[in-house]
Formats: C-alpha cells, sequence, structure tokens
C-alpha cells in the first residue's frame, strides 16, 4: 500500500462512538441525515455502528449501506463469530465496505475484562480476521487499550493480524491516557519493527480524557499514521473524541509542517457541526477551536484593526474555509422568498417547495419580533421545519403562561393530537415546569425528562432562544429541538419535538 499513503484518511464514528455519548442517541433518520452529510463532506470512512448490540443499530446500519453512496461504510464488531456475522450482514448492500473487529491487548483489560492470556487474545484476533475476510476485503483490527499495552505484544499482534489478512491497523488510546510524543514514538516503533506492515495503513483514535486527542492524532500523522479516527464536534464518551474539524484544518493550515492533507471538503464543516449539534443536544462551546461561535470573532480594538487592514494578521484561516459566511446578509422583515431561499441555498441546505415554504413562514413570524436574523438564526429556525413530519402525532397550536414573585406559575395550552384539539393547563414551579406538566396531562406522557439545555443562537435582547429537551421512557432516550425569540416557546417545541420522536408501542 505505499503507493497510496499520499493522504489521510479520517474516518468518522461520529454515529459509532459519538453516539456513545450519554444524551447522544439518534434516531434512524437522524443517523441517515448526519450520515449523508459526512458523504457530502467527503469523508473516506463512516463507521455507521454496532450492528450486533441491537435490532435498531443493525437496521441502521443497513440503511446507511443501502442508501449513502461514496464512503466506505464500516460496522464494528467484537471478536467473536455472532459480532463478526452480524457486521457483515448489516453492510451487504454497501458499495464499499469494511469490517473493524477488536480486542482488548493491555495486561490491565487481558486479565481483568477478558480474563484471559496474551496468546488466546491473539489467537482469537488472528481468527477473528480470517472470519472477516471470508465476507470483506477491506477489514480493520484494533487492539483495544493499545496505549497501555505492552509494546512487543503489540507487534506481535499487528503482525499476526496483518498476515492473517488486516488491511488496517488502528491503535486506539482507548481511555486518553497517552501524550504526543509517546503516541507518535509508539506508531513509528510498530511501522518500523512490524514485519510486512506496508501492508496495512496504520490509524490513530484518541480518546480526550486529558484534552490531547488533536495532538495525539497530529503525532501520529508525523509519524506515519495515514488514517485518523474521529468525531464531527468531537463528541463520544466522558471526554469525547479526537475532533475531526481540528485534525482536518490543522493538517490544511498547516501543511508547512504536515506535508500532507485530507480530502475533506472543509466548506461542509460548519454544517455538519450545526446539524450535529441540533440532533444530538450537545451543545458547542462558543471557544471551540474552528465551529465555536466565537471561532472568527474579534472584539479587541488591537485585533479588530488588524484584521481590517489584513485579515491574517490575527486569521490563520478564512471563515469561507469551513463553511462560515464572514460577509453575512442581514434578512429582515421585508426580504421576500427569493431572498430568503437564496441564502438558505449558501448556507448548505437543499429544500423541498414544502420545507421552504414553511420555513419561510416562519422566518416571517420571527421577523415580526427581531429587528435583524442573521445566519445562525435562520439555520436554527430551518432545522426545526426540516425535521418536522407529516407523521408527526404532537403539534403546539398555541399556549399561555402566567408567573410572578407571588403567584404560581400556570400553563394552559392547545395542543393537535394526530389532528385532534386537545386543551390542557397545569401549574408548576416556574413557566417552563408549568408548561411541560401542561404538554404531560394533555399526552398522557409519563416520560422523565433527563435534560433541559436554553442557549442563544445569536446576541441580543432579541435573540433566537435554542432550547434542547431530553426525555427518557421505557429505556428509550430521545432529544428534541425547539427554537423561538420567546424562550417558553422553544422549550414547549423542543418538549413536543422529543415525545414525537418516541417510538410508537
Amino acid at each position: 500500500m505505499n503507493s497510496n499513503l499520499d493522504f489521510v484518511r479520517i474516518f468518522d464514528t461520529t454515529l459509532r462512538d459519538g453516539e456513545q455519548c450519554p444524551g447522544a442517541a439518534m434516531s434512524e433518520n437522524e443517523k441517515i441525515e448526519i450520515a449523508l452529510q459526512l458523504a457530502k463532506m467527503k469523508v473516506d470512512v463512516i463507521e455507521a455502528g454496532f450492528p450486533v448490540s441491537s435490532p435498531v443499530q443493525f437496521q441502521a446500519v443497513q440503511r446507511i449501506s443501502r442508501e449513502v453512496e461514496g464512503p466506505i461504510i464500516a460496522a464494528l464488531a467484537r471478536a467473536v463469530r455472532p459480532d463478526l456475522e452480524a457486521a457483515a450482514k448489516a453492510i451487504i448492500p454497501a458499495q464499499k465496505k469494511r469490517i473493524h473487529t477488536f480486542i482488548a491487548s493491555s495486561p490491565i483489560h487481558m486479565k481483568f475484562k477478558l480474563g484471559k492470556e496474551p496468546s488466546e487474545v491473539l489467537k482469537m484476533a488472528v481468527e477473528a480476521v480470517k472470519i472477516c475476510r471470508d465476507h470483506v476485503e477491506d477489514v480493520e483490527f484494533s487492539p483495544e487499550d493499545a496505549t497501555r499495552s505492552e509494546p512487543e505484544f503489540l507487534r506481535e499482534l499487528c503482525e499476526a493480524v496483518i498476515e492473517a489478512g488486516a488491511t488496517t491497523i488502528n491503535i486506539p488510546d482507548t481511555v486518553g491516557y497517552t501524550t504526543p510524543y509517546e503516541y507518535g514514538e509508539l506508531f513509528k516503533f510498530l511501522i518500523q519493527n512490524v514485519k510486512d506492515s506496508h501492508k496495512a495503513i496504520f490509524s490513530a483514535h484518541c480518546h480526550n480524557d486529558l484534552g490531547l486527542a488533536t495532538s495525539n492524532s497530529l503525532a501520529a500523522v508525523l509519524n506515519g499514521a495515514r488514517q485518523v479516527e474521529c468525531t464531527v464536534n468531537g463528541i463520544g464518551e466522558r471526554a469525547g473524541n479526537t475532533a475531526m474539524e481540528e485534525v482536518v484544518m490543522a493538517l490544511r493550515t498547516r501543511k508547512d509542517k504536515f506535508g500532507i492533507q485530507t480530502n475533506i471538503a472543509t466548506e461542509e464543516i460548519a454544517k455538519a457541526s450545526y446539524l450535529v449539534k441540533t440532533i444530538t443536544g450537545m451543545v458547542v462551546q462558543a471557544n471551540k477551536a474552528i465551529v465555536g461561535a466565537n471561532a472568527f470573532a474579534h472584539e479587541s480594538g488591537i485585533h479588530q484593526d488588524g484584521v481590517l487592514k489584513n485579515r491574517e494578521t490575527y486569521e490563520i484561516m478564512t471563515p469561507e474555509s469551513v463553511g462560515v459566511q464572514s460577509n453575512r446578509m442581514v434578512l429582515g422583515r421585508h426580504s421576500g422568498r427569493a431572498g430568503f431561499k437564496d441564502r438558505i441555498v449558501r448556507l448548505g441546505f437543499n429544500p423541498h417547495a414544502e420545507e421552504l415554504e414553511a420555513a419561510y413562514q416562519r422566518f416571517l413570524e420571527i421577523a415580526d419580533r427581531k429587528k435583524e436574523i442573521f445566519d445562525e438564526d435562520i439555520r436554527a429556525l430551518f432545522a426545526d421545519e426540516s425535521r418536522k413530519s407529516s407523521n408527526d402525532r404532537f403539534a403546539l397550536e398555541s399556549f399561555h403562561v402566567t408567573t410572578g414573585t407571588k403567584s404560581t406559575p400556570t400553563a394552559s395550552i392547545r395542543l393537535s393530537i394526530e389532528g385532534q384539539l386537545k386543551e390542557e393547563s397545569a401549574t408548576g414551579d416556574g413557566p417552563v415546569d408549568s408548561i411541560f406538566k401542561a404538554i404531560q396531562k394533555a399526552t398522557i406522557s409519563d416520560a422523565e425528562l433527563i435534560k433541559l439545555v436554553i442557549s442563544p443562537v445569536t446576541e441580543g435582547q432579541d435573540a433566537l432562544a435554542e432550547a434542547s429537551v431530553t426525555l427518557e421512557k421505557h429505556g428509550e432516550r430521545v432529544v428534541g429541538k425547539g427554537s423561538s425569540t420567546d424562550i417558553i416557546e422553544a422549550c414547549s417545541q423542543a418538549y413536543i419535538s422529543a415525545l414525537n420522536r418516541f417510538s410508537i408501542s
């Protein structure tokens, strides 16, 4: 494979490792939506899920394999036959397919988790790769907790699975333990000492427990890794995974240092970030690199003066390079459909006529409340409308809330429930609590509220608020989103959005 090492492959695991982040569970349709955006970004591999873990996971991986073209579609499997067979079956429809199998290789994992000797682990790994090769030509192997494994055993294990047919060797920093120098040296050692290492692509997979995931991944690239496993916005278990946008833009911006880049269409990064944030309800911190709200903001007078004279004084990359429009066209109540549609398309959306009209009507409502409407507002309201479905059981028709320092907060609502109007009222500890209780009464819902997050979309007193509601019922967890200049309305829409996402039983 030496002739094919001229770029760094991006293996996106947002739909698998990213989804394991608490509260980030996605519905099947939402996974398809994200997968299509990842394909548009030209990621090389989409890890679609862990098929054996549940029928829902299996079906989602199968649909992505059938409906998403371009990237390799990978399915994760432990090094046991039932997992491997399920993964192989799920990705049958994919044009390009990969099975990603793994087994723990560190002393602590082998002893306490697997209860197996190193020789047994090596045998299982080889057998798993051989089973994979009976189904696909593209096989990835990961020695779990590689950075706490004995280097010599790791070398022996990698050598054996390459001989068995593995085409990608992933070296995961499963618990976010390593440092850039150590991780780079580990790649150098393996690539130099594993027999036939040139027959496989070596891959980096880092977790961010010490805040070093991006640095570690880049150190691996400097030492021969030609695949980086990452997630959009860096979501994932515990402190998260390597942030895809950070690695991609570091390689692009510092090509003088790395001398190698990715195939990613970076102009799609902002849209992917917003999509994942909206679907998962995982808020992106304002000072997050590349995709944070402040990533291209300049408040210091010295900085502003420098940027106005020459953008390169304080900007090492342009907002446009990641899909952020720096010269934003501000829309208002007098803007027509043509201007609104032009902005929607420029923001990367491709709406159907019905979606566009519904979003435009919402835009007019918001324009009556706000003096100026910015790109972020349009993204939020269009995302709201595009996620509504004719199959939604519940829709908010109207609401009224009374509250005060010496009165009991009371909410009255009017809902459309499968086409039938129903009114209900309730009291609560505050206006949001009272309206949630009124919705619960009207829908006869026993869902438990797990989390409520409210954040402004833009600045100012008339800013659009975005609410994210996480509900759980009978073991199923869903996230709903809503936006409005009225915080109570945003929360109500988010709660109803979540109720509509529950499976009908």
